[in-house]
């Protein structure tokens, strides 16, 4: 008996340490990455105070609409990685709970339908705890892992993206060479982004007992077409249908060069039951993503664009009739973009985001009426919604203030902070004035421009100033509180930042964000120098000490500025910047972006607007560069190659011009380490203080 329970004991011993070492942390992982309340020794912005905030996402609300679950990521600069923890709290602020502290990653933390299990995913795989963060199991066992995933309305299936590997390589081809690293590419669109195209994401679903999975099936079989999209699209680009019968996906079916041309991508239905896929958004031709059934099953609500090759035109909501299969153009008057669509419990209405003058407001369309109604005002960016009741729980964000949690009242649209994740940090510094002005433009169209002023202003002395030039190019310049282009931190250091939303911005009517699209060369140019001209007026702004900044378009606009600027600047930054728009052509991979844009490609000579383009390529204008410039690029940036830095480094260099080059070899059109995002923040800042100070 006593060698039995001993046997027993020991087997429960270890059950509990193979639990314990399935959550706990290694010692390869480093200590545990958390919120650290920090005693700032100054009350000014600073990169390491940057990457001490906790940024909140990944928002949803309980099926029983009472509590709020979402994940918090704090960075640890030593270690030089970020750390994401799931918390829940009440719907009104009460009952905040961290339910989980590991030191691997937990992500896409949703609710189980039933309300009654978290689950998310975990080491690639999914899980599911208590609501308390007791009682992790692990519920797949994907080779690989899985990207996303969503569980039918009746839970007897899972539905979930993975990649997968569909065509051979060249060990297939050759496996008597397996450590040969040749590539042999015979078509384009053969890398995207920051990778190479090795594999594609499919959907996949399978049976579900609540306790694990069996019977997996890939719906895309076969096929070697991305679903969701890359490189934004996640699982909000697959939704079951209401009955659990049809799973609708969003994919571009295309391949080489048709992919590399076209931005038509598709919703399609793939029935359980049958096997069969049906394209239903067949004859529009541009973006359709993101589908979303209604509660009642009656409709299915998407995002249309209507133009095939135009990534930037109008993002419309479209909503169609199950039963009938009549579409209806739901934001037809109205002039504005939308996203982040949430359907109301009753099916009656769909609540939306949209930006406009600045900033992103939410929004509600009547499905009887047809009306639409803004329900937010104000300066801030509302990012995402969740219904709870009468009330929205939204991510919010602003110039001056990270991402938190408000809730929103429906009715009257007032928004009440209900977490305060950075409240400590916030409540130790100094942020400069935001201030919006509206200024003339040199064809007498009125322009948005921000301006940023430092933590301690004083109107009776005088700044040298920045000009932001935003990338995109097209896009919104809104209330983003950025991670690198920070408007507080460039604030901090002593500069006024002078922000126009330049013809080609977002949020003031389709026909505004067009102009920009063959003339990048053109009145955008001049409204970045009609903003800088009006603030340097100001008896504040050191009209000797000015400089231009900017990334990926904004890097071009800083490129092009520095062979036309008249003497106005006296320093540049361009961040994966476009210097020579011939060999952009054909170093990007979506040609469709510079075909829009740009006009075509650069041997077509009786296409006017694209001559016209290249003959304003910002390398054609070094003959005229005479003013320092800091150039930056990342090696793994595709849309941009890092040729393009270099080759204007050794332009400037070769001129005799001050220049310093920030490479990155592991960083894409984005810096995402804390230690090289610290290094950039310092470059940046150590190259303007040089020249404007």
């Amino acid at each position: 008996m006593k060698k039995l329970t001993f046997k027993l004991f020991s087997l429960v011993l270890i059950l509990f340490l193979a639990q314990a070492c399935m959550q706990a942390p290694t010692e390869e992982e480093g200590d545990y990455i958390g919120k650290k309340d920090l005693t700032l020794s100054s009350d000014l912005m600073t990169p390491e105070v940057l990457w001490s905030i906790g940024r909140v996402s990944s928002v949803s609300v309980s099926p029983d609409k009472q509590t709020v679950l979402y994940r918090v990521v704090y960075y640890d600069i030593p270690q030089n990685k970020g750390n994401g923890d799931l918390y829940t709290i009440s719907i009104d602020g009460s009952n905040l709970k961290q339910i989980t502290k590991t030191n691997k990653s937990e992500s896409l933390p949703t609710w189980r339908p039933d309300g009654k299990k978290i689950s998310f995913t975990y080491g690639g795989q999914l899980w599911e705890m208590n609501l308390d963060g007791t009682d992790r199991k692990q519920i797949t066992d994907i080779e690989g892992g899985i990207t996303g995933y969503k569980y039918s309305p009746d839970m007897t299936k899972l539905m979930y993206t993975k990649e997968v590997k569909v065509e051979s390589d060249v060990h297939d081809m050759h496996p008597d060479l397996p450590l040969a690293t040749g590539r042999i590419q015979n078509d384009l669109m053969y890398r995207h982004w920051d990778h190479w195209v090795d594999t594609y994401s499919h959907v996949f679903y399978a049976d579900y007992d609540g306790t694990k999975i069996w019977n997996d099936k890939d719906i895309n079989e076969g096929e070697v077409f991305q679903t969701p999209l890359k490189p934004w699209g996640g699982i909000e680009q697959v939704d079951w249908s209401t009955d659990g019968k049809i799973i609708a996906y969003t994919s571009k079916k295309l391949y080489g060069k048709a992919a590399t041309l076209s931005t038509n991508s598709d919703i399609y239905f793939y029935n359980l039951e049958t096997g069969e896929t049906q394209n239903m958004t067949k004859g529009m031709m541009g973006f359709d993503i993101a589908p979303l059934f209604s509660p009642d099953g009656n409709y299915m609500a998407w995002e249309s664009m209507e133009r095939d090759g135009y990534e930037s035109d109008q993002n419309r909501l479209f909503i169609m009739n199950l039963k009938t299969g009549d579409l209806t153009y739901a934001t037809k008057d109205f002039d504005q973009n939308t996203g982040n669509l949430t359907w109301a419990d009753d099916s009656k209405e769909i609540y939306f985001t949209s930006d406009w003058h600045g900033a992103f407001q939410i929004y509600k369309y009547n499905l009887g009426t047809g009306e639409i109604k803004q329900i937010t005002e104000g300066l801030h960016d509302y990012k995402g919604i969740a219904l709870a009741s009468d009330k929205i729980i939204a991510p919010k964000q602003t110039m001056s203030l990270p991402t938190e949690l408000f809730s929103v009242n429906i009715e009257s649209g007032e928004g009440t902070q209900i977490t305060f994740t950075n409240k400590n940090l916030l409540g130790q510094l100094k942020m400069g004035e935001v201030e919006e002005r509206w200024i003339k433009t040199h064809d007498n169209e009125n322009m948005q421009v921000f301006v940023i002023y430092p933590p301690n202003f004083d109107p009776n002395k005088k700044y040298p100033a920045i000009l932001y030039c935003k990338g995109g190019p097209q896009g919104p310049l809104s209330q983003s509180f950025h991670y690198r282009w920070n408007y507080q931190i460039m604030a901090a250091n002593n500069y006024i930042v002078v922000a126009p939303a330049r013809r080609g911005v977002s949020g003031f009517g389709q026909a505004w964000q067009e102009q920009i699209s063959g003339d990048y060369h053109g009145k955008s140019m001049q409204d970045y120098l009609d903003a800088i001209d009006e603030l340097s007026k100001e008896p504040y702004v050191d009209e000797n000490k000015i400089g231009a900044v900017g990334a990926s378009a904004g890097g071009y606009a800083a490129f092009y500025l520095a062979g036309n600027h008249e003497g106005r600047f006296k320093a540049f930054i361009a961040h994966d910047g476009v210097f020579n728009k011939e060999a952009q052509y054909l170093e990007t991979e979506e040609l469709w972006f510079d075909n829009w844009d740009v006009g075509g490609s650069f041997w077509d000579k009786n296409n006017k607007v694209a001559q016209e383009t290249y003959a304003h390529s910002p390398h054609k204008f070094v003959d005229k560069w005479d003013t320092p410039i800091l150039i930056i690029h990342g090696e793994l940036d595709y849309r941009i190659t890092y040729t393009q830095g270099m080759s204007a480094f050794n332009a400037a260099r070769l001129k005799g011009i001050p220049a310093e080059f920030l490479f990155y070899p592991d960083e894409n059109h984005w810096v995402l380490q804390p230690q090289n995002a610290i290094l950039w923040q310092r470059t940046f800042f150590n190259w303007l203080d040089k020249w404007l100070k």
